[in-house]
């Protein structure tokens, strides 16, 4: 027979450790990212994706902003090859995010609403990005 003195207390350190939630809108977002159930991950593997798509989204904002209108240019390299090389890194940076809010989801994170709204503002422009490069293209 076990005592409360036998448990751990459950502190909101460790709340979303022990019991993943159950709230509707918890659900439909593992729905919508397929998530399937009792297959989870750990708050590190989430930091270290979410650290390599800002990497890969930061490649890019350098690349477009900085190397391919001043840089190369400046040489006399790569005239027009910026929109293609950009849609090419959005969508990578794109696919990255979306891996990264899924490991976000599937580690429970306490952090998992913020960076979902978060990563889905920088999918938003990077897709309005996107569409500027291939108008230009054509």
């Amino acid at each position: 027979m076990s005592t409360t003195a036998d448990r751990s207390p459950v502190t909101p350190a460790n709340a979303a450790a022990i019991a993943p939630s159950t709230s509707s809108a918890d659900r439909f977002m593992r729905s919508v990212l397929r998530l399937p159930e009792g297959q989870t991950s750990t708050a590190a593997e989430a930091r270290s994706a979410f650290q390599k798509s800002l990497f890969i989204s930061t490649c890019r904002c350098t690349l477009m902003y900085i190397v391919f209108p001043f840089v190369l240019p400046a040489v006399g390299i790569a005239r027009g090859v910026g929109p293609i090389i950009g849609v090419a890194i959005g969508l990578l940076a794109i696919v990255s995010i979306t891996y990264s809010i899924r490991r976000f989801w599937r580690a429970n994170h306490s952090k998992r609403w913020h960076y979902t709204i978060f990563g889905l503002t920088i999918i938003g422009f990077l897709i309005f990005l996107a569409i500027k490069d291939i108008a230009s293209i054509t």
